[in-house]
Parts: structure tokens; sequence; C-alpha cells
């Protein structure tokens, strides 16, 4: 509950948010402030951002260690916690980096997490990818690591097992996985102990992933969904002539103008209502505003819903091609589109 009255007048009450059920009980916001933004914006606009969007009315926060500002991030979290917002009433991610899947690495790379964001604990703790496949930051399109390899399941076991331990520590309190396929995520739910409590995909109108996204919900998996509005500010190594614009798609255009809004609100409302928590990512106030308060306003019809599911043009945006290995032969490789996992 909110041990403080907010003020803001652009402020909505966080207790209106939809809320999503985990595996065991727990709830988090059916919405959430992004913070990856370091090819566009520094970690100084990113850091005051979230103390903006604390201040409207968010309270889920998605970082990772790769991002290079969760020691930024954490000072304001302290500042968020000195108004009267308990850390309870927070919803905290991160994720572990690809150098950091090592023995040992799993916990060093939590407990610096820990450390910059100032915490005591972190809510859902992510494997940001299903391979230790490294790249520095700002990577070309063309970046290539020589130490690239596949994915290995029992690889990945050794990084999810230390994940467990930090559940079981009590350094973390659900675990996830990110930037998955079905076929990887089955072999993880046939030999985990603890089950990821959601995994983190990209979803948006354009790429909306339904066998995914019904295989984690089927599975007690919760889906977080990045790119929500097609990230337009993603780095430009994840351009491509064939991307679509899904601001600029038809469908998502009429509906936008039948409720006077703009098409990325029409993006947000659908992922919220269609069950996955989006989380969108902005340094503007009333940009991020307009994001958690049309979750709670407005909402869109089950007509609409549907003409969105028509929408879906299998355009993945984050192709992930700096992370392929000597004998792939294209990014299509990492998602295991034939149904089995690429070797």
């Amino acid at each position: 509950m909110e041990t403080k009255k907010v003020t803001a007048s652009d402020a909505i009450d966080p207790r209106l948010v939809p809320q999503r059920t985990l595996r065991g009980g727990g709830k988090m916001p059916g919405i959430g402030m992004g913070t990856f933004g370091s090819d566009r914006f520094s970690a100084e606009q990113i850091a005051e951002a979230v103390k903006g969007a604390a201040e409207v009315g968010f309270r889920l926060f998605d970082c990772a260690s790769v991002y290079g500002n969760e020691h930024l991030i954490g000072e304001v979290f302290e500042d968020i916690m000195k108004t009267g917002i308990t850390r309870e009433e927070l919803f905290i991610t991160s994720k572990v980096w690809n150098d950091m899947h090592g023995k040992g690495d799993v916990l060093l790379s939590c407990a610096k997490t820990l450390k910059d964001l100032k915490l005591d604990y972190i809510d859902l703790f992510f494997v940001h990818w299903p391979f230790p496949n490294f790249h520095p930051k700002g990577a070309a399109p063309d970046y290539h690591n020589a130490d690239a390899r596949p994915y290995i399941q029992e690889e990945y076991m050794e990084t999810w097992y230390q994940m467990e331990r930090l559940v079981k520590a009590g350094y973390v309190r659900y675990i996830g996985s990110s930037n998955m396929t079905v076929p990887k995520l089955k072999l993880v739910l046939r030999d985990c102990t603890i089950m990821p409590a959601a995994n983190e995909m990209e979803l948006h109108p354009c790429f909306q992933q339904p066998e995914l996204f019904q295989y984690c919900f089927d599975n007690g998996i919760q889906p977080i969904g990045f790119c929500p509005i097609g990230s337009p500010t993603r780095p430009d190594r994840d351009k491509t002539p064939d991307d679509v614009v899904d601001i600029q798609d038809p469908i998502v255009a009429k509906i936008a103008k039948a409720h006077n809004v703009h098409p990325a609100i029409i993006c947000i409302k659908w992922a919220v209502q269609r069950g996955q928590t989006p989380i969108p990512f902005s340094i503007y106030r009333n940009e991020y505003a307009s994001n958690i308060r049309c979750t709670v306003e407005d909402l869109l019809t089950d007509t609409e819903m549907k003409e969105l599911a028509a929408a879906d043009k299998n355009c993945r945006l984050i192709k992930g091609q700096v992370f392929l290995w000597d004998g792939a032969n294209t990014w299509e490789d990492l998602w295991d589109l034939k149904g089995v996992i690429t070797k």
C-alpha cells in the first residue's frame, strides 16, 4: 500500500494499474519503465526519467547491468524511497550479461547489481541472452566474436542453477529467461528446479510471437514485452530496410485516430490488455506519463483487440546478429525458426 499520497498533477494511483500474478502468487505491475537507451541517451538522462516515472505512478523498473546506468538508477531508488514509497511497493528487475555466465560469475553479477542499485534484493533477475556470446557496447552491425557459440543446454543450465541459488539465498525473489524460443524453454523447464517466473521477449503489434506467447502462458511464465511500440530509438545496428514501423501501421493508426491519441498509446494499451507486461522507455515526462495513464482509461474494445491481432507482420526488430557464431548462416539461426535448436 502507498504510504504517501502521490501529489504530482500528472500522476495516477499505482494501485489502479493492472497487476500480473506470478508463479507462487506474487504480484507484478502490468506495465513497467524500461531503462535501455544507452545508444541514444546518457545514463544521467535515463536515471532522471526513472525518478520522474516513479512520480507519475510507475512501480516496475526494468534494469540490466549491460545498460551501464544501474549505479545512477540506484541513487534514484534511494531518493524514491525517501518520498514515502516503500521498497515493497517497487518491483525491480535486472539481468546477468553474457560475459558473466561462468561458474560463480552469476553470483558476482548479482552482487554488483545489488550494490549499484543500492538494494537488498532484486524482485526478478533474468539471464539476458541464452548464450555467453559477448559484444562490446556500441558494436557495429557486422561485429563478430570469434569465440561465440550456439546454444548449449548444459552450459545454460549451469548458469540457471546459479540463478536458482540466488533465489534460495534470498538475493532475488524470482528468476526469468529472456530472448528465448519455445525449443530452448522446453529444455529449461525439463531440467530446472526453479521454474522461470517470466520471459522477457520482443512484443509489439507487428511482432506478436503468438506461439511463444501462448507457450509462456500455458506454463505459468509471465511474458514481459520489450520494444512495445516498435522501438524507434533502438540502436542503428538493429535497423534493416525491411523493418516495419508499428506506429505507422494502418490498423494501429486507424484505432489511434478513433481514440484521438498517438499510435504509440494504442500499442501500449494493446500490450497491457493482451496480458503481457510492456516496458516502454522514454526520457520525456509527457510520454512516460501518458504511457502509464493509458493503461487505466479509455480501454480498447474487444473488436479493436481483434483488429490489432491482424496487424502482426512477424517483423522482428532486435535480430541479435552480433551474437552469431562461426558456421551460423543468418540472424534467423538465433531464433530456432524451424522448431529445433539451431547448432
